[in-house]
């Protein structure tokens, strides 16, 4: 009797997870207005997990609990001088393997006595959609007709800190879109050029590429759009995070 209960458990599992699957591959996300594919509910990014447990969206204290958060657009304290995230967010997430990735950084730099302080990691697409509207220009905003890394939850902006939460000198401040704050831009402070350094080096030998313009800018890489962009608030993501167990 036990063992014909354990099957029927097994075989419900298996159905269950093989219609998950099944739901992720034949269900497209609808499209945006802007033409590309968004998944907004949590049904089907749980049935995209299921499918590929890499597309897990991982809340970075749950993996890094010492990683420092300043979400700048949680806040006034950004370019567009007004939050475009709910006031007062305190977490954010990435896919699986970009938050594996970003540990093995915040490790090594705490051997060197220095961590990480992140800016903004994932990004709901329509916040991205709000960016544009108000901005309309790329040099300052993503395309939302191509969209965003953050929005895929593999790009992050960051920077790094010394043990006592003092930010290292770098290139500018946060959100400067200036040529001071290209990779390629070098009438700076050595201890700055060092920094900037520091910084890219690290990132990318555990695999994150950087982008030219925005020194604090760097992302997973995805060059096929693997994982969708996505619109699905911080609150229900951290829904789906289990409570750390203390």
């Amino acid at each position: 009797m036990i063992l014909l209960k354990q099957r029927r458990f097994l075989l419900t599992n298996t159905m269950v997870l093989g219609y998950l699957v099944a739901f992720s591959q034949a269900i497209q996300p609808p499209l945006s207005k802007y033409g590309i594919p968004v998944i907004k509910e949590v049904i089907m990014y749980e049935a995209t997990v299921k499918a590929d447990s890499n597309k897990q969206m991982v809340e970075l204290k749950s993996l890094i609990p010492n990683i420092v958060y300043e979400l700048r657009y949680a806040t006034d304290r950004n370019f567009m001088r007004r939050n475009m995230y709910p006031l007062r967010t305190n977490y954010t997430f990435m896919r699986l393997p970009a938050a594996k990735a970003l540990a093995m950084v915040q490790k090594e730099l705490n051997e060197k006595g220095m961590g990480l302080k992140i800016y903004d990691a994932y990004r709901p697409y329509s916040v991205t959609e709000k960016f544009w509207e108000l901005v309309m220009n790329e040099k300052y905003v993503a395309d939302p007709k191509k969209g965003s890394g953050h929005n895929r939850g593999i790009a992050v902006d960051l920077t790094v800190i010394y043990k006592n939460g003092k930010e290292l000198l770098m290139p500018t401040y946060f959100d400067n879109f200036s040529d001071t704050a290209h990779h390629s831009f070098m009438n700076l402070p050595f201890d700055a050029l060092q920094n900037r350094l520091l910084l890219k080096n690290i990132m990318e030998k555990y695999g994150f590429q950087k982008f030219e313009t925005e020194w604090w800018h760097y992302s997973w890489p995805d060059e096929k759009n693997y994982f969708d962009a996505m619109d699905i608030s911080f609150q229900d993501l951290k829904n789906l995070v289990p409570e750390k167990k203390k």
